[in-house]
Protein backbone atom coordinates (compact mmCIF):
# COMPACT_ATOMS: atom_id res chain seq x y z
CA UNK A 1 0.00 0.00 0.00
CA UNK A 2 1.52 3.40 -0.96
CA UNK A 3 2.10 6.36 0.86
CA UNK A 4 -0.93 8.36 -0.76
CA UNK A 5 -3.33 5.65 -0.92
CA UNK A 6 -6.89 7.24 -1.28
CA UNK A 7 -5.70 10.99 -1.78
CA UNK A 8 -6.51 12.84 -4.99
CA UNK A 9 -3.43 14.95 -6.71
CA UNK A 10 -3.36 17.51 -9.40
CA UNK A 11 -0.30 18.40 -11.04
CA UNK A 12 0.00 21.20 -13.42
CA UNK A 13 2.97 21.09 -16.72
CA UNK A 14 2.30 17.08 -16.56
CA UNK A 15 2.70 16.18 -20.26
CA UNK A 16 6.31 15.84 -19.94
CA UNK A 17 9.68 16.12 -17.93
CA UNK A 18 9.42 17.00 -14.16
CA UNK A 19 5.43 17.09 -14.12
CA UNK A 20 5.33 13.92 -15.96
CA UNK A 21 7.22 12.27 -13.46
CA UNK A 22 6.17 13.99 -10.30
CA UNK A 23 2.36 12.88 -11.78
CA UNK A 24 3.52 9.25 -12.32
CA UNK A 25 5.44 8.92 -9.13
CA UNK A 26 2.48 10.02 -6.92
CA UNK A 27 0.36 7.33 -9.01
CA UNK A 28 2.84 4.83 -7.78
CA UNK A 29 2.38 5.84 -4.06
CA UNK A 30 -1.44 5.16 -4.24
CA UNK A 31 -2.68 8.65 -5.87
CA UNK A 32 -5.34 9.68 -7.83
CA UNK A 33 -3.93 12.02 -10.82
CA UNK A 34 -5.86 15.03 -12.32
CA UNK A 35 -2.91 16.11 -15.06
CA UNK A 36 -2.67 19.12 -16.93
CA UNK A 37 -1.24 20.96 -19.22
CA UNK A 38 -1.27 23.64 -21.78
CA UNK A 39 -0.65 20.97 -24.51
CA UNK A 40 -3.41 19.51 -26.40
CA UNK A 41 -4.58 16.30 -24.49
CA UNK A 42 -3.28 14.14 -27.17
CA UNK A 43 0.25 15.38 -25.48
CA UNK A 44 -1.56 14.11 -22.25
CA UNK A 45 -2.69 10.75 -23.32
CA UNK A 46 0.65 8.79 -22.55
CA UNK A 47 1.10 10.34 -19.12
CA UNK A 48 -2.62 9.66 -18.34
CA UNK A 49 -2.65 5.69 -20.35
CA UNK A 50 0.89 5.72 -17.75
CA UNK A 51 -0.92 6.08 -14.64
CA UNK A 52 -3.81 4.18 -15.53
CA UNK A 53 -1.49 1.30 -16.02
CA UNK A 54 -0.45 1.92 -12.69
CA UNK A 55 -4.21 1.29 -11.47
CA UNK A 56 -4.84 4.67 -10.52
CA UNK A 57 -7.50 6.52 -11.88
CA UNK A 58 -6.43 9.72 -13.82
CA UNK A 59 -7.87 12.63 -15.67
CA UNK A 60 -6.31 14.65 -18.34
CA UNK A 61 -7.58 18.32 -18.24
CA UNK A 62 -5.80 20.89 -21.07
CA UNK A 63 -4.97 24.28 -18.97
CA UNK A 64 -3.10 27.83 -19.34
CA UNK A 65 -2.34 28.45 -15.94
CA UNK A 66 -1.58 31.61 -17.03
CA UNK A 67 -5.95 32.27 -17.28
CA UNK A 68 -6.91 32.54 -13.65
CA UNK A 69 -10.58 31.17 -15.25
CA UNK A 70 -8.93 28.07 -16.32
CA UNK A 71 -7.10 27.24 -13.27
CA UNK A 72 -10.23 27.67 -11.41
CA UNK A 73 -12.31 25.36 -13.71
CA UNK A 74 -9.17 22.91 -13.19
CA UNK A 75 -9.87 22.65 -9.79
CA UNK A 76 -13.29 22.36 -10.02
CA UNK A 77 -12.95 19.77 -12.74
CA UNK A 78 -10.98 17.58 -10.08
CA UNK A 79 -13.47 18.29 -7.40
CA UNK A 80 -16.18 17.36 -8.93
CA UNK A 81 -14.49 14.23 -10.71
CA UNK A 82 -12.85 12.34 -7.60
CA UNK A 83 -14.92 14.53 -4.80
CA UNK A 84 -11.97 16.61 -3.38
CA UNK A 85 -8.09 17.73 -3.83
CA UNK A 86 -5.39 16.29 -1.74
CA UNK A 87 -2.56 17.11 -3.07
CA UNK A 88 -1.55 20.15 -5.31
CA UNK A 89 1.57 20.44 -7.10
CA UNK A 90 2.16 24.00 -8.68
CA UNK A 91 4.85 22.43 -11.42
CA UNK A 92 4.26 24.83 -14.61
CA UNK A 93 7.09 27.34 -15.74
CA UNK A 94 9.36 28.22 -18.88
CA UNK A 95 12.06 30.52 -19.29
CA UNK A 96 13.44 31.93 -22.49
CA UNK A 97 17.50 33.20 -22.75
CA UNK A 98 18.58 36.37 -22.92
CA UNK A 99 20.37 38.54 -20.63
CA UNK A 100 18.81 41.87 -19.19
CA UNK A 101 20.39 43.94 -21.62
CA UNK A 102 18.52 42.09 -24.25
CA UNK A 103 15.68 40.93 -22.85
CA UNK A 104 12.63 41.72 -25.23
CA UNK A 105 9.87 42.41 -22.35
CA UNK A 106 7.34 39.76 -23.86
CA UNK A 107 9.71 37.30 -22.88
CA UNK A 108 10.05 38.50 -19.62
CA UNK A 109 6.55 39.07 -19.30
CA UNK A 110 5.33 35.45 -20.80
CA UNK A 111 8.08 33.92 -18.01
CA UNK A 112 6.33 35.59 -15.07
CA UNK A 113 3.16 35.02 -16.40
CA UNK A 114 3.46 31.40 -16.47
CA UNK A 115 6.30 30.67 -13.56
CA UNK A 116 5.41 33.09 -11.33
CA UNK A 117 1.71 33.93 -11.73
CA UNK A 118 0.54 30.99 -12.53
CA UNK A 119 1.65 28.97 -9.71
CA UNK A 120 -0.15 31.54 -7.28
CA UNK A 121 -2.90 31.50 -9.46
CA UNK A 122 -2.81 27.44 -8.69
CA UNK A 123 -2.23 27.70 -5.19
CA UNK A 124 -5.22 29.97 -4.58
CA UNK A 125 -7.38 28.07 -6.28
CA UNK A 126 -5.92 24.80 -4.28
CA UNK A 127 -6.52 26.01 -1.41
CA UNK A 128 -9.74 27.24 -1.18
CA UNK A 129 -11.17 23.96 -2.31
CA UNK A 130 -9.25 22.58 0.40
CA UNK A 131 -10.12 25.10 2.69
CA UNK A 132 -13.67 24.16 1.73
CA UNK A 133 -13.15 20.49 2.31
CA UNK A 134 -11.72 21.01 5.83
CA UNK A 135 -15.21 22.46 7.23
CA UNK A 136 -17.10 19.48 5.48
CA UNK A 137 -14.64 16.65 7.63
CA UNK A 138 -11.31 15.92 5.22
CA UNK A 139 -8.15 16.61 6.60
CA UNK A 140 -6.14 19.22 5.30
CA UNK A 141 -4.13 18.70 2.38
CA UNK A 142 -0.44 19.18 0.91
CA UNK A 143 0.68 22.01 -1.68
CA UNK A 144 3.77 21.53 -3.33
CA UNK A 145 5.40 23.84 -5.67
CA UNK A 146 7.93 23.51 -7.99
CA UNK A 147 10.98 25.83 -7.64
CA UNK A 148 14.47 25.62 -8.78
CA UNK A 149 18.14 25.53 -7.76
CA UNK A 150 18.02 29.48 -9.93
CA UNK A 151 16.80 30.84 -6.50
CA UNK A 152 20.25 30.01 -5.19
CA UNK A 153 22.17 30.46 -8.32
CA UNK A 154 22.81 33.74 -10.34
CA UNK A 155 22.05 31.27 -13.78
CA UNK A 156 23.54 34.36 -16.60
CA UNK A 157 21.02 34.98 -19.35
CA UNK A 158 18.09 33.95 -16.85
CA UNK A 159 16.87 36.56 -15.05
CA UNK A 160 13.32 36.51 -15.82
CA UNK A 161 13.09 32.68 -14.85
CA UNK A 162 15.62 33.35 -11.42
CA UNK A 163 13.58 36.01 -10.13
CA UNK A 164 10.28 34.15 -11.12
CA UNK A 165 11.20 30.96 -9.43
CA UNK A 166 12.90 33.21 -6.43
CA UNK A 167 9.07 34.23 -5.93
CA UNK A 168 7.26 31.15 -6.03
CA UNK A 169 10.14 30.12 -2.97
CA UNK A 170 8.54 33.03 -1.74
CA UNK A 171 5.09 32.80 -1.78
CA UNK A 172 5.06 28.96 -0.91
CA UNK A 173 6.30 30.58 2.55
CA UNK A 174 3.76 32.85 2.77
CA UNK A 175 0.95 30.51 1.83
CA UNK A 176 2.68 28.09 4.74
CA UNK A 177 2.27 30.48 7.56
CA UNK A 178 -1.33 31.42 6.14
CA UNK A 179 -2.46 27.69 5.81
CA UNK A 180 -0.97 26.68 9.13
CA UNK A 181 -4.03 27.05 11.13
CA UNK A 182 -5.78 24.63 8.55
CA UNK A 183 -3.06 22.41 8.79
CA UNK A 184 -2.91 22.82 5.06
CA UNK A 185 1.08 22.08 4.24
CA UNK A 186 3.17 24.41 1.69
CA UNK A 187 6.78 23.37 0.86
CA UNK A 188 8.88 23.96 -2.64
CA UNK A 189 11.15 21.61 -4.27
CA UNK A 190 13.92 22.89 -5.83
CA UNK A 191 15.18 20.77 -8.56
CA UNK A 192 18.75 21.59 -10.35
CA UNK A 193 19.64 19.93 -13.65
CA UNK A 194 17.76 17.39 -14.48
CA UNK A 195 17.25 15.82 -17.76
CA UNK A 196 14.00 16.60 -19.49
CA UNK A 197 13.29 16.87 -22.72
CA UNK A 198 12.83 20.43 -22.55
CA UNK A 199 16.83 20.64 -21.50
CA UNK A 200 17.99 18.35 -24.34
CA UNK A 201 15.84 20.57 -26.62
CA UNK A 202 17.54 23.80 -25.44
CA UNK A 203 21.21 22.81 -24.41
CA UNK A 204 21.77 19.76 -26.65
CA UNK A 205 22.26 16.17 -26.22
CA UNK A 206 26.20 16.09 -26.34
CA UNK A 207 26.05 18.81 -23.58
CA UNK A 208 23.21 17.26 -21.38
CA UNK A 209 25.19 13.91 -21.40
CA UNK A 210 28.45 15.77 -20.42
CA UNK A 211 26.90 17.84 -17.94
CA UNK A 212 26.04 14.48 -15.66
CA UNK A 213 29.66 13.75 -15.33
CA UNK A 214 30.53 17.33 -13.69
CA UNK A 215 27.60 17.34 -11.20
CA UNK A 216 29.42 15.54 -7.66
CA UNK A 217 26.37 12.81 -7.80
CA UNK A 218 27.91 11.64 -11.22
CA UNK A 219 24.45 11.99 -13.48
CA UNK A 220 22.01 14.39 -13.92
CA UNK A 221 18.47 14.09 -11.89
CA UNK A 222 15.82 12.07 -13.25
CA UNK A 223 12.51 13.50 -13.10
CA UNK A 224 11.18 10.69 -11.01
CA UNK A 225 14.35 12.07 -8.13
CA UNK A 226 12.00 15.08 -8.72
CA UNK A 227 8.55 12.80 -8.07
CA UNK A 228 9.98 11.36 -4.78
CA UNK A 229 10.78 14.28 -3.23
CA UNK A 230 7.18 15.66 -4.13
CA UNK A 231 5.60 12.36 -2.53
CA UNK A 232 7.20 12.51 0.20
CA UNK A 233 6.02 16.16 0.95
CA UNK A 234 2.47 15.41 0.12
CA UNK A 235 2.91 12.21 2.36
CA UNK A 236 2.08 12.04 6.08
CA UNK A 237 5.85 11.52 6.60
CA UNK A 238 5.78 15.28 6.15
CA UNK A 239 2.86 16.57 8.51
CA UNK A 240 5.28 18.34 10.59
CA UNK A 241 6.65 20.21 7.50
CA UNK A 242 5.40 23.17 6.12
CA UNK A 243 7.49 26.30 4.52
CA UNK A 244 10.68 24.42 3.35
CA UNK A 245 12.24 24.68 0.44
CA UNK A 246 14.11 21.10 -0.43
CA UNK A 247 17.22 21.14 -2.84
CA UNK A 248 17.20 18.33 -4.80
CA UNK A 249 20.17 18.57 -7.23
CA UNK A 250 23.27 15.67 -6.49
CA UNK A 251 25.21 18.82 -5.19
CA UNK A 252 25.52 20.77 -8.22
CA UNK A 253 25.05 23.95 -5.78
CA UNK A 254 27.76 22.82 -4.26
CA UNK A 255 29.85 23.10 -7.86
CA UNK A 256 30.56 21.29 -10.68
CA UNK A 257 33.45 19.13 -11.40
Amino acid sequence: MGRLEGKVAMVTAAARGMGRGIAVTLAREGADVVVSDIAGLEVLAPVKKEIEALGRSCEAVQTDVTDRAAVEDLVAVTAKKFGCLDIAVANAGITVQESVLDAKWENVLKTLEVTQFGAFHTCQFAARQMVRQIDSGRKGGKIVLTGSVHTELAVPNSAAYNMGKAAVVQLGRTLAVELAPYHINVNVVNPGWVDTPGSREYAGDEVVDAGGERIPWGRLGDPCDIGKAVAYLASDDADYVTGTTLLVDGGFRLGLK
